[in-house]
């Protein structure tokens, strides 16, 4: 049901230009490159790279449908929706379900008031049911972070829930995640940090900001790992992390956007009211993919 799901699946970053509307040349050509250049195994959008919480539900049809073209059935497309209602969730995801989405990648209920447990796997049960599409729940938000616990509950109690992308940096509840639900459901690591040893736990992917930035170096990481090559593996950790060092600020899709301009790919702006990558960032982030062998 989701075993295509894996691997390296980039989260799009989205090119708007200065009057805010989306640049559709920029992302074309970038899932070009995903395709052709990178040779990623899947691909998100409308996720938190891709400033998914500022997106319009026709706004996020369209960027799902111009993807989904781009790629033509060579692998697996994921739709994000970040929202705040059962009834908002299902809107967007019944706008993309003639599109040939392969999953929705859904944060749970998140403004200021979390659902308590029972509340939160009524949610994601009545988006399943609704939109017939399986659905992946982002654990991103840290004021509404669902623990292992309860996602291995909902995995196991709703069905067409079929994994999580597991966001933050702590790798024990990602480790405890993978134990409690085995081969249940699909975990896609988003520990940008810590890619390696999520891979080394048995994440099953990884869909995650860095991906975006540096497809290229991660799908070799994920080679070297396919081969048992640990000591590959290790020697790109060290060159990778220095990158997310540079780039993790509360602007990191303007930071992720930079990267891609700096290895010449046309990226846009960031949405107001973010602003581009600050200027006193740009040498660190230069620095860090030159030394990774990058740029």
């Amino acid at each position: 049901m989701y075993e295509h799901i894996y691997g390296i699946v980039p989260p799009m970053t989205t090119p708007f230009r200065e009057d805010g509307t989306i640049d559709e040349t920029f992302l074309r050509a970038d899932t070009r490159y995903m395709v052709d250049v990178a040779k990623v195994h899947g691909l998100a959008v409308c996720g938190s790279t891709g400033e998914g919480h500022t997106l319009t539900t026709a706004e996020t049809r369209r960027i799902t449908e111009i993807v989904i073209k781009e790629v033509k059935g060579r692998f697996p497309v994921i739709t994000g929706i970040i929202t705040d209602s059962t009834a908002s969730a299902i809107e967007r995801g019944n706008a993309v379900k003639d599109l040939g989405v392969a999953a929705l990648q859904v944060t749970p209920p998140h403004y200021l008031f979390r659902p308590d447990d029972d509340a939160m796997l009524r949610h994601f049960e009545a988006l399943t049911k609704s939109t017939g599409l399986p659905v992946m729940i982002y654990n991103v938000v840290p004021w509404c972070y669902l623990s292992p616990q309860l996602l291995t509950r909902i995995i196991d109690n709703v069905e067409g829930v079929i994994g999580v992308k597991q966001s933050a940096g702590d790798m024990k509840m990602l480790a405890d995640l993978l134990i409690l639900l085995g081969n249940r459901g699909r975990i896609m690591s988003a520990v940008d940090a810590l890619m390696y040893p999520s891979f080394v736990l048995g994440a099953h992917g990884a869909i995650a900001a860095m991906l975006s930035a540096v497809p290229c170096l991660y799908m070799r990481l994920w080679d070297a790992m396919q081969a048992g090559d640990h000591k590959q593996a290790l020697a790109l950790h060290e060159k990778l992390l220095p990158i997310w060092n540079a780039i993790f600020t509360d602007n990191l899709p303007a930071n992720v956007k930079y990267c891609m301009e700096l290895m010449g790919r046309p990226a846009g702006l960031p949405r107001p009211p973010m602003p581009p990558t600050a200027s006193e960032r740009k040498p660190l982030i230069r620095e860090a993919l030159k030394n990774a062998g990058a740029i």
